[in-house]
């Protein structure tokens, strides 16, 4: 076991030190620990590395803003221990770290399995949702849910001490890297980059997991050249946990006939060196292309993430000419929103306190949404609405509470 730097992972290393390297990532809310019952078998054959996610299995809780970010903290740690290429096999959230090595950084990744993957996870508003939950209420509600999102129910119902033990996992994962995690599976879509994975790839998937089923599978066999399904009985998402035999000979099939470098340096090609050449001079006939970018589109993506698409897809459906919408996302979203001069939290806390003075209630509804999203706590937003009764008045302040609770309450309770 080893912890690390901030810019790397905690992990364990089991097998023979000159034994090839396969590595193994963890799901959301586990720890690497969930691959325990495949160690004896894969490490008659290879050294085995196991990590586990920030903030999750007592790692140190350094948040991670993005996959790739992940991805760059793996390669890191990979660095610091000499494995230059490896095999890679990840479970949904470790998945998508093994996707993304596989894309940016494909001479050190010589095989891939991904378990319970897919190329986009559910929905950024699903992802942002449950950060809301877990900001609001900790990870209790994710860890009373997880039974039902990772087991079947008959292996739930007859092996209760590997569910409580599930349970424990979520209990004791630190809840801003839980969330940051939520965060950038949000924003994680790589259904356009599947074709330039060149690879070979397993993709296994538990026959009833709910969670990304056999359809996000075929998804991610459909846009890889060299991929192959394999299909679990009777396992749900924790495949590796739920049906270990034949998970561990799916895995040992597909990467037995990949063996990276047991040592040495990757020869990796040095970059081009690069060539300056005169610019050509421009003709009266090509002027220089003059201005900025249009920000609608940068507007765009930053009003969905913020107020989610739901509300984005409705209000560009409820105007007919689209005129309205596009000075919206133009102007408001792509050059407002988008300055660097205030974070996105405080952008919340200076909207809200406009839309309390104007008595704008359900753009306060929306933008109470959006708050929770971007990162204020229920009780921050109440000593928003207290804060700004005493300059915009007790009779805005008063109707702006009720609808602030009502969001609150609508937003951060938990599924049944």
């Amino acid at each position: 076991m080893s912890e690390t730097a901030t810019n790397t992972l905690q992990y364990r290393v089991d097998g023979r030190e000159d034994a090839p390297v396969l590595v193994l990532g963890p799901s959301l809310g586990t720890t690497f620990h969930m691959w325990d019952r495949q160690i004896p078998e894969l490490t008659r054959d290879w050294r085995v590395v196991r990590f586990d996610l920030p903030g999750h299995g007592g790692a140190p809780a350094e948040p991670f803003t993005s996959v790739a970010e992940l991805g760059d903290r793996l390669l890191a740690t990979l660095d610091a221990l000499g494995v230059q290429r490896f095999g890679y096999a990840g479970c949904s959230l470790g998945g998508a770290v093994g996707l993304d090595l596989a894309l940016r950084a494909p001479h050190r990744v010589a095989s891939l399995a991904l378990v319970a993957t897919s190329p986009r996870f559910g929905t950024a508003d699903e992802f942002r949702q449950r950060g809301v939950i877990v900001r609001a209420n900790g990870l209790e509600p994710m860890a009373r849910t997880a039974p039902e999102q990772w087991f079947t129910p008959l292996f739930a119902g007859a092996q209760p001490a590997i569910v409580d033990w599930a349970v424990q996992m979520v209990r004791t994962t630190d809840p801003a890297c839980y969330i940051a995690a939520c965060e950038a599976l949000a924003v994680f879509d790589v259904r356009e980059a599947l074709g330039s994975i060149g690879i070979p790839v397993l993709v296994l998937v538990g026959s009833e997991d709910q969670v990304t089923g056999p359809a996000e599978a075929r998804t991610l066999v459909a846009g890889i050249a060299d991929a192959r399904l394999a299909v679990v009985p009777g396992a749900s998402h924790l495949a590796p946990v739920e049906q270990p035999a034949a998970v561990t000979d799916l895995l040992t099939e597909h990467f037995s006939g990949i063996v990276p470098e047991t040592s040495g340096t990757l020869a990796v090609p040095p970059p081009p060196v690069p060539v300056v050449e005169p610019a050509p001079a421009l003709s009266e006939a090509e002027p220089a292309e003059a201005g900025r970018p249009d920000p609608y589109e940068r507007g765009l993506g930053l009003r969905r993430e913020v107020l989610g698409d739901a509300h984005v897809d409705q209000a560009l459906a409820d105007d007919p000419d689209g005129a309205f919408q596009e000075l919206v996302t133009r102007y408001a979203w792509g050059e407002v929103w988008s300055r660097e001069g205030l974070d996105r939290r405080t952008r919340s806390v200076v909207t809200l306190t406009a839309l309390v003075a104007g008595g704008h209630r359900e753009a306060l509804a929306d933008h109470t949404r959006a708050a929770l999203r971007n990162g204020l706590s229920p009780e921050e937003l109440r000593e928003i609405v207290l804060h700004a009764g005493v300059y915009c008045g007790f009779p805005a302040a008063e109707t702006a509470l009720r609808v602030v609770s009502r969001v609150i309450a609508e937003e951060t309770t938990p599924p049944a």
